[in-house]
């Protein structure tokens, strides 16, 4: 994790702080709150944003940080600059709520457009999947390292991952015209990008609407396995810095055929 000007094992270290704080409110009962896009906020997002604003200011105090719930509160966001990170502090915040563990908290780095460092945690099996360097990445459990590989596409297929909690079958359909399908699961939160860099599925076809923070250390950790995000209404690879944050309709792919 030397790769990069900033100490990227701390970043490690505090990605698995806010977890931990996560699972605090997790094992409780505790209170669901709206935001005003009706999308439901806890007490685990502002908590373990807070830690991971904190942390990431302190070890790089000349770099913005940019947060799901800060934005949501009104705070504006520094995008002037060459670097920023972004937060989301519990991506997959209905799998939270609906308890089956299907839910990330995500730290990225961006650079002009490109998200170049991303950082993502499974509180539950306390596993992370992160980037060495814009060209690796890695996934750590149980004391144990292994590198991230997405696969070639198999024979009989493309194995899809679809969302959980947002799928709507005739545009995922749509999207994946043309593509020889052997099998498809349904997933929660940024895992399923992490699940293509191991090479355990092909496609994600992602017909809702996501915000930058929903997608960014994902996208850093699976462009870094040899996959890609795509903008899916015109196949370019997906930028970032966008007005408003807002993701166009998407498509992440591990190996294409």
């Amino acid at each position: 994790m030397n790769a990069y000007f900033f100490d990227a094992a701390a970043v490690i270290e505090l990605i698995k702080q806010a977890g931990s704080a996560v699972m605090d409110i997790y094992r409780q009962d505790f209170a669901v709150y709206e935001k005003e896009d009706a999308s439901p906020v806890t007490e685990a997002d502002m908590s373990a944003e807070k830690i991971i604003f904190d942390g990431l200011k302190e070890l790089t105090p000349d770099i913005p940080v940019v947060g799901e719930e800060h934005m949501a509160a009104g705070e504006p966001a520094d995008l002037t600059q060459r670097y920023f990170w972004l937060v989301d502090p519990v991506d997959g915040t209905a799998d939270f709520v609906k308890k089956n563990g299907e839910f990330t908290v995500n730290i990225a780095l961006i650079e002009n457009e490109t998200p170049v460092f991303g950082a993502v945690y499974v509180p539950v099996t306390e596993t992370v999947y992160y980037t060495i360097s814009p060209g690796r990445a890695c996934m750590e459990k149980d004391g144990m390292t292994a590198e991230l590989k997405t696969r070639d596409v198999p024979d009989q297929g493309y194995t899809v991952l679809n969302s959980r909690t947002h799928c709507n079958e005739t545009i995922v359909s749509k999207m994946l015209e043309g593509l020889k399908i052997a099998e498809r699961r349904r997933c929660g939160s940024s895992l399923k990008f992490c699940l293509i860099a191991a090479g355990q599925a092909d496609v994600y076809p992602c017909c809702h609407q996501t915000k930058e923070w929903d997608t960014a250390a994902a996208h850093a950790v699976l462009t870094a396995a040899g996959g890609e995000v795509y903008n899916a209404e015109n196949n370019t690879v997906l930028t970032y810095r966008k007005p408003g944050l807002v993701n166009p309709r998407i498509i992440s792919f591990g190996q294409k055929r």
